[in-house]
């Protein structure tokens, strides 16, 4: 008995370490293919999403092909499986696997693949269960083929028992329902933004239906029907309409109050554009108790790193608040100015500007970029008394310093500016601004303008404006042709000053309004504002002759009144060359990149510590100290209600055969001469024919002009019948007299 139970122990031990092993060996199996993922993870590192994505995108593009019978024998399988599986809806599965991977590869959704994923299989599923519920739903017993033709397996298997549950109604709510919440996390949208943007559709389309009315009822009462961005009231100015495009916004900027826009009224003489037009910004009061905590963590930070320095003032602007600061007697500025990056971090901000000192000033001003940026208008700009109170044409607009006060520049006393900065950083805005200033404060008679855009979509919509000489000009060497044109006007202007016996365009058109000047020889000449948008693409094309005749322009059309403004988005020493920079010393300069950039601009840093959109350092000829300006802005609305204005007062006539006319006849000649300097061809004749010697050894010493240019230009005037051919060390014999001379120069 004892022998048989001892037996049995032993048998039953036995049976559980069999069974330990068994369990043991599948535990181990079954976590070394767990493991299997993690370790292909970590090989592939951070590749894994990006494969991933791909082996989803060919799985989609394998299943499409498969639609099509091109993906071999795995393609009728996966076709046959995946209309059973989702019915009608198979053929949205590969763009669904698409969508997939792309947004694991980063194409889609950026940052936050998996919640586009989701999305996409929830807007998936739920589509295609919807689809099966308006399609019969029919369930999977015994209608395997019936269910291929609505929603598939997937779909009878949501939509069936929800309709068994909730009914017909409520399985169509539950599913709109999941539709809208696959939707919502692929454009990763808020219901109430959702609802606020359905609202405004409405709201837009019945104010377009009502706007329609009243166009329809006021077409019938008045004779000239209103334009389309202004309409028009019973009195003797019109006044008080909306603009129909809305202001464009900055990310971080107030909205701009809605302008009231009057309408124009034909008169004899020409009505310049009513300020009303431009659009104000909402004044905001600045959070006092914010800056004075922000005064108090400055100062700390300066005590903290051994500067006894006192907060004696803050100055609170549109861009940057400015907190100047005294220092104890005895402290070297330098220490402040080396603490640069300590302060932005202590004041938790991108960057901070240093002034050490304050122009004017016993004191270190540090400027630091306002958290709520206040959006500055050229409305705001020009309704303030300094424009009110002068009405000088050539008065424009610049923008708001740090104190907040409104800033204007007068384009006679620059004589001539330069504006460069990164893309994005305001160039454009500030060339608009400055157009749009001159439109709303000068008549033709005063001002004439020649645009340059070589971008050709910056300036395209000032066309037809009666203050152009020419159609903007696109092409960079009609541009030079334009600028030659300009060195010539200057050189007839400056003799009409010499014959009249006056120094400037102000005197002379004192005398002239006074009568002392005949009106047949001498004419009223208008100022003129050369705008160039990109001052790159000119120096590429034409390069030497644009330089010589911008270092002209600059150094003697301040006095008849021919002024040019030169933008630029490569501050590079090959567009802003030194001559360049000698003779235009009044600049502009946005936001850079880099201090080498900055100096290029302004001769020193500053440019890099900006924070952009309109953020700019202003250097004059009268004050070479860097002063920061916020710019002003000018939406589309605004400018093309301007130039709809002054379009109405007066028909554009332009002078581009004047223009141009010079520089084709230039090229015409030296086409004529086989692209040789006309001149040069026309000197060498002239010689050949009165000394009768056809000699390329006298055309060297005579026009001072090397051997091998000698023999081309012999070589012209041989094909010109005027020489005949070479005879060795002869000289070449003349075919004309000096008779015929000048029948031969024309």
């Amino acid at each position: 008995m004892a022998t048989r139970t001892t037996a049995s122990r032993a048998t039953g031990r036995s049976t559980a370490r069999r069974k330990q092993k068994k369990t043991s060996l599948v535990s181990r199996t079954t976590s070394a293919l767990g493991a299997v993922p993690r370790k292909v993870g970590d090989l592939l590192g951070d590749h894994k999403a990006d494969v991933w994505g791909i082996v989803l995108i060919a799985v989609g593009v394998l299943v499409f092909l498969s639609f099509f019978d091109l993906a071999g024998p795995f393609g009728s399988t996966s076709s046959t499986l995946a209309r059973l599986l989702f019915g009608v809806w198979a053929f949205v599965v590969p763009l669904a696997l698409a969508t997939a991977g792309l947004s694991l590869i980063g194409v889609l959704g950026g940052d936050d693949n998996p919640k586009t994923i989701v999305g996409t299989t929830v807007l998936f599923v739920g589509s295609l269960s919807f689809f099966h519920l308006l399609t019969g739903n029919l369930p999977i017993a015994g209608t395997e083929n019936s269910v291929e033709d609505s929603g598939g397996v997937v779909g009878s298997l949501i939509a069936y028992p929800l309709e068994r549950v909730v009914g017909y109604w409520g399985t169509f709510v539950l599913l709109v329902a999941l539709i809208g919440v696959g939707a919502l996390l692929i454009t990763r949208a808020s219901l109430g933004d959702v609802l606020r943007s359905i609202g405004s559709s409405f709201s837009g389309l019945w104010n377009w239906f009502g706007m329609a009315r009243v166009q329809r009822s006021e077409a019938v009462v008045l004779a000239h029907p209103p334009r389309p961005a202004t309409t028009m009231d019973a009195g003797p100015v019109a006044r008080k309409a909306g603009l129909q495009k809305k202001s464009e916004k900055k990310p971080t900027d107030p909205s701009p109050k809605e302008p009231k826009v009057p309408k124009a009224i034909k008169t004899d003489g020409y009505e310049l554009p009513p300020l009303e037009i431009l659009r104000l910004s909402k004044h905001e009061s600045h959070d006092g108790r914010g800056l004075s905590q922000t005064g108090e963590a400055l100062e700390e930070t300066l005590h903290q790193h051994g500067v006894d320095a006192k907060l004696i003032r803050i100055v609170p602007g549109p861009t940057v608040t400015r907190y100047e600061i005294e220092l104890a007697p005895g402290v070297k500025v330098n220490k402040v100015t080396t603490l640069t990056h300590d302060i932005a971090y202590a004041l938790a901000s991108a960057d901070v500007r240093i002034l050490a000192p304050i122009p004017g000033k016993s004191a270190i001003g540090v400027e630091v970029p306002n958290r709520k940026r206040r959006l500055v208008t050229l409305g705001d700009i020009l309704t303030s008394d300094v424009a009110k109170t002068d009405h000088d044409p050539m008065l424009v607009s610049l923008g708001m310093d740090v104190s907040g006060t409104p800033r204007m520049l007068r384009l006679t006393e620059l004589p001539h500016l330069l504006i460069a900065g990164a893309t994005g950083a305001g160039k454009s805005s500030m060339v608009n601004a400055l157009l749009t200033s001159i439109l709303m404060r000068a008549t033709p008679d005063e001002v004439r303008l020649i645009l340059v855009d070589p971008k050709r979509v910056e300036l395209g919509q000032y066309n037809d404006v009666p203050h152009l000489l020419t159609r903007v000009i696109t092409n960079p060497k009609k541009a030079a042709d334009a600028l030659q044109w300009a060195v010539a006007e200057m050189d007839r202007r400056y003799d009409l000053l010499a014959d009249a016996g006056v120094r400037d365009i102000d005197s002379y058109r004192e005398t002239h309004d006074a009568g002392g000047l005949d009106e047949e020889m001498f004419d009223r000449f208008p100022y003129i504002v050369l705008v160039v948008d990109e001052l790159n693409d000119l120096m590429m094309v034409a390069g030497r002759i644009v330089e010589d005749s911008i270092v002209r322009i600059a150094q003697m059309a301040r006095a008849v009144g021919i002024h040019l403004v030169l933008a630029t988005q490569r501050p590079s020493v090959n567009v802003i060359t030194g001559v360049i920079k000698a003779n235009v010393p009044s600049r502009l300069a946005f936001s850079v990149a880099s201090q080498t950039d900055s100096r290029v601009i302004i001769d020193q840093g500053g440019a890099d510590k900006l924070v952009g959109l309109g953020d700019m350092l202003v250097v004059t000829a009268r004050d070479p100290k860097p002063e920061r300006i916020q710019g002003s802005f000018v939406s589309e609305s605004e400018i093309h209600a301007t130039v709809d204005w002054v379009r109405q007062q007066r028909d554009a006539q332009y002078r581009d055969k004047e223009v141009f006319e010079q520089a084709q006849q230039k090229a015409a000649d030296v086409q004529e001469f086989d692209g040789e300097d006309p001149e040069i061809m026309r000197q060498a004749i002239e010689l050949i024919v009165r000394s009768q010697l056809g000699s390329t050894s006298m055309l060297q010493r005579k026009l001072r002009i090397g051997f091998a240019r000698a023999g081309r230009v012999m070589d012209i005037i041989e094909a010109k019948g005027i020489v005949g051919p070479s005879e060795g060390s002869k000289a070449r014999s003349v075919l004309i007299t000096r008779e015929e001379l000048e029948s031969v120069l024309g």
